[in-house]
């Protein structure tokens, strides 16, 4: 996309050696030729004007103009009454002939997992936010500010996450990141600094993004099977880890909740092993047929540290997290999200402060639930039509589902005979640790998958489901 200037002229680099002896206009010919040529100025580029260039490179504005005759004339330029000076047509080099590429197949229904409606972002509401924080910012917000993230954000955060989750929030011990992987990453280094060696994570879980936080922090996962009640804890006893990443309020990616019975026994494990616990809360705002669940720190504040992110409630582009911290690794943590990258945008913080506190957040969840429910009845009607008696779990929360395929069916082959048809299956085997792919199951994401797509997408692969 060529840039569409306003009044102002656009900059363009060019200079000229008064020392070298050639003529000026010579040289300020070879520049615009070869700039044109190698494809710097493209086709239909719009050039400064005669007396904006001399005035930058300090020449006569004649002479650039006589330059720009000479270009013209070659049909490098091409210029238009009440127009500016442009790159004409043909002028460039054409660039080198790229391999083509095959088109990608255009999918019925995609139904991977872990993305929100993106076309439900509530823009209007965002830009709304925008503008009235913005508009009541004081100047000293442009600067680089608090590591922890805006006062203001986590302030409002606080309330919520107490109102909402249950969390024993305190606004100075949250520290505002730039999504899940970056919380978990900054948790994990300073860990190591206080002597963590070893990380269990659940499986069935997430071993590519906690396998890539612990070896970036120098640390060792080790995997904790799941059951239907959650992590074992007997398993986890026996890892030596002095930290865990578990997801209690609705596990991924099975969907159970973690029983309260070991909610108590993971906590005295924690206190007894001198551990910290890793609560990812992240889609806990989705719940449809059970009682919600708060979040595991409001219960022990000094032995957890909870992640959540506004990537599964609003969207993933936003990439705005936080961390609610035990007190005596704020400070740490606050220092290691300095060193990273001083903070993150504090505009978009102020903006989701705003839409928060307005309360257009909560409308937006609760838009969000409804929306989300009729997908996953959509969902279970369809498969009660066209895969009957195929077992669904991990359905009370959130925006996926599993389904448990029978016996002789391959989840891999099911997943490729479902590609060649246009839609879009994946296994639970990535989210295994091993990548075993028995038993043989499906995570099905509805989040960013319409009611007639979800019908369409499993008329077309019921039959792949049930063999």
């Amino acid at each position: 996309m060529l840039p569409e200037w306003s009044s102002s002229p656009p900059e363009l680099l060019l200079t000229v050696d008064r020392s070298s002896g050639r003529p000026l206009r010579a040289q300020l010919e070879h520049g615009l030729r070869d700039a044109i040529r190698s494809g710097r100025l493209r086709v239909g580029e719009r050039l400064p004007s005669s007396r904006e260039l001399a005035r930058t490179l300090g020449l006569s504005r004649g002479l650039v103009q006589e330059c720009f005759a000479q270009l013209q004339a070659e049909g490098y330029l091409v210029t238009r009454p009440g127009s500016a000076t442009r790159v004409a047509a043909g002028a460039a080099a054409p660039p080198s002939a790229a391999p083509p590429r095959a088109a990608a197949p255009r999918l019925v229904a995609d139904f991977r997992w872990g993305v929100p409606d993106l076309a439900s972002f509530p823009v209007q509401d965002w830009l709304r936010a925008l503008r009235e924080a913005t508009g009541a910012m004081p100047t000293a917000e442009l600067d680089y500010g608090d590591p922890r993230g805006s006062a203001m954000l986590r302030e409002v955060l606080a309330g919520y996450l107490r109102r909402v989750r249950a969390a024993a929030a305190d606004p100075d011990h949250i520290v505002v990141c730039n999504g899940y992987a970056q919380g978990l990453g900054l948790a994990l280094r300073v860990l190591e600094g206080h002597g963590v060696r070893t990380v269990a994570f659940e499986d069935p879980g997430s071993p590519a993004t906690v396998g890539a936080a612990t070896a970036a922090a120098g640390l060792r996962a080790v995997p904790v099977p799941v059951d239907e009640h959650g992590i074992d804890l007997r398993a986890l006893a026996a890892t030596n880890a002095r930290a865990v990443v578990v997801t209690p309020a609705h596990q991924w990616p099975t969907g159970v909740v973690l029983a309260p019975e070991r909610r108590l026994a993971l906590l005295a494990w924690a206190r007894d092993h001198d551990a910290i616990i890793l609560e990812d809360d992240y889609d806990a705002e989705f719940r449809y047929d059970r009682e919600p669940v708060g979040a595991l720190q409001g219960l022990a504040p000094d032995r957890v540290i909870s992640l959540g992110t506004v990537s599964k409630s609003l969207a993933p582009a936003l990439r705005i997290g936080w961390m609610v911290c035990p007190p005596e690794l704020t400070g740490p943590i606050t220092e290691q999200k300095h060193r990273s990258d001083r903070g993150t945008s504090t505009l978009d913080q102020l903006a989701l402060a705003r839409l928060i506190e307005s309360g257009r957040f909560d409308r937006h969840l609760r838009r969000m639930r409804t929306i989300y429910a009729a997908r996953r009845t959509t969902l279970l009607a369809a498969l009660a039509a066209h895969a009957p008696g195929l077992p669904l779990t991990g359905l009370a929360a959130g925006f996926h589902a599993v389904a448990h395929l029978p016996a002789g069916v391959q989840e891999d082959q099911v997943v490729t005979a479902a590609r060649a048809r246009g839609i879009g299956l994946y296994g639970m085997s990535a989210c295994r640790a091993s990548h075993a792919a028995t038993p043989a199951q499906l995570v099905l994401g509805f989040g960013d998958v319409g009611e007639r797509a979800i019908a369409d997408g499993i008329a077309a692969v019921g039959h792949l489901l049930t063999g």
